[in-house]
């Protein structure tokens, strides 16, 4: 499902903490392009306000009780793969931002966004665009610069020659990332990431991007993924 021109967007407002609930229904729905139809207090229920609902998009908190985050976002693209996902929480790690894209979501926000960006990230989103909080940004791009944490006496050294910047880049491919997507994430030109891309897939020996993504799933550890 895509936002009809000239209709509000429909939105579902998933969070465990109701007063946390209760105000972004309540902010998102004094836009004129936001319709908020419906809200869930945890996982389970958000999956059932999708399903009765059929909304555009989703906000959805990282922490909630009965199903999390992750979990929900994964059957959310298992059962209603046309609904964008939008993350917002107050976790900005690497291992939360990695798992939530791996998932599905679309986008990941944290609750320090203001209700315009919030609304300028879903209808992104619908439109299928990724969207990441500026600090998840640093987050992404902190965690593929780190070198993985190794035993001692064990040097922490990238598989088969890849650089940092392109473990970097085989890490948002993994992710489901575009091309224009990894250059807005890593700003860089678009020329840039094709070259990265290249370089990865000839390293790793890969033929397309699910095969990357394969690769970079089979050398999680080494690439600081784990």
């Amino acid at each position: 499902m895509t936002g009809d021109p000239g209709r509000p967007l429909r939105v579902v407002v998933a969070d465990d903490q109701a007063a946390v609930r209760e105000g972004l229904v309540l902010l998102l729905d004094l836009l004129p392009d936001i319709e908020v139809v419906g809200s869930a207090a945890d996982g389970r229920q958000a999956i059932e306000q999708v399903a009765r609902h059929h909304p555009d998009a989703i906000l959805l908190d990282l922490r909630m009780p009965v199903l999390d985050g992750v979990e929900t976002t994964r059957r959310l693209v298992a059962e209603h793969p046309e609904v964008a996902i939008v993350v917002l929480t107050t976790y900005a790690d690497d291992t939360s931002v990695l798992a939530t894209l791996r998932a599905g979501a679309r986008a990941y926000l944290t609750k320090d966004a203001d209700r315009l960006h919030v609304a300028r990230t879903l209808h992104s989103a619908v439109a299928g665009l990724t969207v990441l909080d500026p600090r998840v940004h640093a987050t992404l791009l902190a965690a593929a610069a780190d070198p993985p944490v190794e035993p001692a006496g064990e040097p922490g050294v990238l598989p088969d020659g890849l650089t940092p910047r392109e473990a970097e880049i085989l890490t948002l491919i993994a992710c489901g990332l575009t091309n224009s997507e990894i250059a807005r994430t890593l700003f860089l030109s678009a020329n840039t990431v094709k070259t990265h891309i290249n370089h990865v897939f000839a390293k790793t020996g890969s033929r397309d991007r699910v095969a990357a993504a394969t690769y970079a799933r089979d050398h999680a550890r080494e690439l600081g993924l784990d």
